[in-house]
């Protein structure tokens, strides 16, 4: 009975235990380019997936872990949702809130929220949808535009892009007017939309999409990460003498994660 037992655990632990145990992962990211006089403390959240099977309470559970460590700036980037059938625009509006009301915050739209990707799989064909929920929410929604902020004595650049596989990206508009004297931070949902931002004035990127490979199997590694790049599925990594920061996220897809636990993300930038 109890080897019985202990099979029945190890079999719920990737549907029914790591999907829904939340840690905190911090990182120190020190600018290259530009350097600030005092860190700056990023939350960043991504991936919340709101499905039927991330209910808002885990996305609440999130946001309690975030806002304990007091942020001055919270980034979100993108995937708000599964699939559209599953999204309640007011109880979502005030669940975001939260976050605009304890510091300013920013964010970017994932493939899942809506346009080409999302459209071609019984998703919305269009993000109007969430655009309103971040209105309502009082997030800045930042597709294919930049926003500056204001920390103490120190002043960041933020951009935003619209997701690599919506077909929106828009980077002209997105860095138009943006101050190279400061630091840039990007915010674009995907991490392999480096490529096409090669040329343009960031010092660092935040990214989610791959849910960290969401699977990790020993001696084979992760089992989903849709990105072209590999080296860029979780954490901090350098690139063309600037960083990429890529987050494992907080929801998932098909209600699994194994070795590959859904996080809260603190970067101290400096």
């Amino acid at each position: 009975m109890q080897l019985l037992g202990g099979g029945v655990v190890a079999a719920s632990y990737p549907t029914l235990i790591e999907p829904r145990w939340l840690k905190v992962q911090r990182e120190t990211v020190a600018l290259q380019r530009v350097r600030l006089p005092h860190p700056v403390r990023v939350l960043l959240l991504s991936d919340l997936h709101r499905s039927n099977v991330v209910p808002y309470s885990m996305i609440e559970a999130a946001i309690d872990l975030g806002l304990a460590q007091k942020p001055d700036l919270i980034c979100l980037t993108g995937d708000f949702i599964t699939r559209g059938v599953e999204v309640d625009l007011a109880p979502y509006s005030a669940v975001l809130r939260r976050l605009s009301s304890a510091a300013p915050t920013y964010a970017v739209l994932g493939n899942h929220d809506g346009g080409h990707w999302a459209g071609a799989r019984r998703g919305f064909t269009e993000h109007s949808v969430m655009d309103r929920i971040l209105e309502d929410s009082a997030v800045h929604l930042l597709h294919n535009r930049s926003m500056t902020a204001q920390v103490r004595d120190s002043r960041l650049q933020f951009v935003g892009v619209a997701d690599l596989w919506s077909l929106e990206t828009d980077a002209d508009r997105a860095f138009s007017g943006v101050d190279v004297g400061s630091p840039v931070i990007l915010l674009s949902h995907n991490p392999d939309s480096k490529e096409i931002l090669a040329r343009r004035p960031w010092d660092l990127m935040l990214s989610g999409h791959t849910h960290g490979g969401q699977v990790i199997l020993p001696l084979v590694g992760p089992r989903y990460a849709p990105v072209a790049d590999m080296r860029f599925v979780a954490g901090l990594g350098e690139w063309n003498s600037r960083w990429i920061y890529v987050t494992r996220g907080v929801g998932n897809v098909g209600s699994v994660r194994l070795r590959c636990r859904p996080e809260v993300n603190i970067l101290e930038v400096s």
